[in-house]
């Protein structure tokens, strides 16, 4: 198989901002002269700890220890191969790379059963699209469709298709394709029966392809279709692909592949229950809508959205049902993200998708933008539903409960407005309610000031590969090899000292970055990861990379180094010379006893004349 010239690759990477890259993922801001930071998109978190160094053209999280150039990022942001990496890199940036290379990276796809899988969904939904707009199966589909106002241009661009009524369509249409049968039964396509014959999963649906964050189909959501022909009640209105491989209900977001875009630039997004809603929201222009496959948030998702918004606004179904679904969704974004939340209510128990058909597109535009409300004010609503406001018992407990709700507000001026409000509704002074406000803020400190059990979370740049504190060896060594990724010069002394890193994981790495040197001539820190293939040790280079010391060192430091890891490696030889001792008498070899006796008392002195 041909492969990418380096030359091509060095290219594409020297023309690469990776600012400019990760920033299309991740939300960046300044930090320092040379620094942006963010949240970072491999762990939950909701303090920035994710750094991209502009000048070094790498990224490092010092929450989770990931670290590499800007090919491992897409690599793991992506689920890509290196050379798909690349290549993908090249098309954000608009480099042109040449068709043969290209190739490369569909032969390595197709190699895969990740791609395979991928390759039977875009194929069905390719199928499922022709069905409905091009044949007679699917015109009384395709007319449902446009009557609940859902143009051609719409189905076209969200590939919308219709699965007809026949159990084995898919399995005969995927007999007449180069498709790997054996996969078939993973792909959740088909249900397999006790002969182990597949039959279609999917019949007598209008099919929505659910696509991953690349854009690529991993699943469906089928809508049953009634007719007078095939009505069965006991089918789901909604049938969702099962969790395979590649469909986890959990991670996926629907439509955030293509919101992703006005979602980053807008700094909003719009959760929405349902795809319908999605979809209706669309056709009026706001496409920077997205909705969970209907079950409540998960923390993969939140942390999908914090990545690229500032702002999420909840707009849910305005019956009951949707303001409780609301309240959860509330409850779970405070408790999982730091990202502003504000809430729209649908008038008259609508949903997103009946109002616009109910009032029009403009209207609805202009309750997203005008509608929106505090979390706090949609609290206030919602504490009411169920509580009989005349009884004073209740009203004592409403306002108890609001009070725990304003501990979450941060903003003075918001609290100070709704103190007001409370106080002048059920006539109660505002020094109470502040009072009660400031008592309840200090349970909550002390509470959190509470001792808990010392946990692992202590900075990743502080705790060796095994999760134990660095020793000021290791401490040593880092800074040693950070001082030579940073001066290639100190190399040559270096060699002439004959020191040996005390641990194997760094004098391998500085094996590496001997043989780099010696290969390229000069330190370019980009390079470097790409040169290393191990994962791990790609990490170790990042969080060394990223060590926050003096960017310059001196000559006194330069000794001091050297000592520590030289004293370092005698005090280890020479107790392993005293074990070998031990057992040399233990078996009652004398000369060899004496042999390493001469040898550590030799290795005592050379440690004594190291200063």
């Amino acid at each position: 198989m041909a492969k990418i010239p380096q030359q091509v690759i060095d290219d594409i990477r020297d023309k690469t901002n990776i600012v400019d890259v990760i920033g299309q993922y991740v939300q960046l801001k300044k930090s320092g002269s040379k620094n942006y930071s963010g949240l970072c998109p491999f762990h939950n978190e909701k303090t920035p700890s994710f750094s991209v160094a502009e000048d070094k053209q790498f990224y490092y999280c010092f929450g989770c220890g990931r670290g590499g150039n800007i090919f491992s990022f897409i690599q793991e942001i992506e689920g890509l191969s290196f050379v798909e990496s690349v290549l993908k890199v090249a098309e954000i940036e608009g480099i042109e790379v040449s068709k043969q290379y290209q190739n490369v990276a569909v032969e390595n796809e197709t190699s895969s059963k990740q791609q395979q899988l991928i390759q039977l969904h875009e194929k069905a939904a390719e199928v499922y699209h022709h069905m409905l707009v091009n044949t007679a199966i699917g015109e009384a589909a395709l007319d449902y469709l446009h009557k609940r106002g859902l143009n051609d241009q719409l189905i076209e661009e969200f590939n919308i298709g219709f699965a007809p009524n026949q159990r084995d369509f898919l399995v005969r249409v995927f007999q007449n394709e180069a498709l790997d049968s054996n996969i078939f039964p993973e792909s959740g396509l088909f249900v397999e029966r006790e002969n182990k014959e597949l039959v279609d999963r999917f019949y007598q649906r209008i099919m929505f392809p659910i696509r991953n964050f690349q854009g690529k189909t991993v699943g469906f959501s089928g809508r049953f279709f009634a007719t007078e022909d095939f009505d069965d009640q006991d089918q789901p209105k909604y049938l969702n692909s099962p969790e395979t491989t590649l469909f986890n209900k959990r991670e996926i977001l629907f439509n955030f592949d293509k919101a992703r875009s006005g979602i980053r630039k807008s700094g909003t997004v719009y959760l929405f229950e349902g795809f319908m809603d999605v979809l209706a929201a669309y056709r009026t222009g706001v496409t920077n809508g997205i909705a969970s496959m209907g079950t409540s948030l998960t923390n993969e998702q939140i942390t999908a959205i914090s990545r690229v918004a500032q702002e999420l606004v909840l707009c849910y179904d305005g019956d009951q049902a949707g303001i409780a679904a609301t309240d959860r969704a509330i409850g779970h974004l405070q408790e999982s993200s730091g990202i502003d939340l504000s809430v729209v209510s649908v008038p008259e128990n609508l949903d997103p998708d009946e109002y616009v058909k109910k009032y029009g597109q403009e209207p609805f535009v202009k309750l997203l933008e005008h509608g929106k409300e505090t979390v706090f004010s949609f609290k206030m609503h919602y504490r009411r539903m169920n509580k009989n406001m005349s009884n004073e018992k209740e009203q004592v407990e409403y306002v108890q409960e609001l009070l725990h709700d304003l501990l979450n507000v941060d903003s003075l001026i918001e609290q100070d407005r709704y103190l007001t409000q409370l106080s002048t509704e059920f006539q109660i002074s505002r020094e109470t309610l502040q009072q009660q406000l400031r008592d309840l803020k200090r349970q909550r400190r002390n509470k959190e000031k509470a001792p808990v059990a010392p946990s692992n979370t202590a900075p990743v740049q502080e705790r060796s590969q095994g999760g134990s504190r660095k020793t000021q060896v290791q401490k040593a060594e880092e800074l040693l090899l950070y001082r030579l990724f940073n001066d290639e010069t100190l190399n040559q002394r270096l060699k002439q000292t004959q020191v040996v890193f005390a641990h194997e994981i760094y004098q391998e790495l500085y094996m590496l970055y001997d043989a780099y040197i010696e290969s390229e001539g000069e330190f370019v820190l980009a390079k470097f990861l790409d040169f290393i293939k191990d994962d791990r040790m790609r990490n170790i280079v990042s969080t060394i990379a990223s060590l926050n010391v003096p960017e310059e060192g001196s000559q006194q430091e330069f000794q001091d180094l050297l000592s520590v890891i030289q004293r370092s490696s005698l005090v280890e030889e020479i107790n392993d010379k005293k074990i070998k001792q031990q057992e040399a008498s233990q078996k009652g070899n004398q000369q060899l006893e004496l042999d390493l006796a001469m040898e550590i008392i030799n290795l005592t002195k050379e440690l004594k004349q190291v200063k």
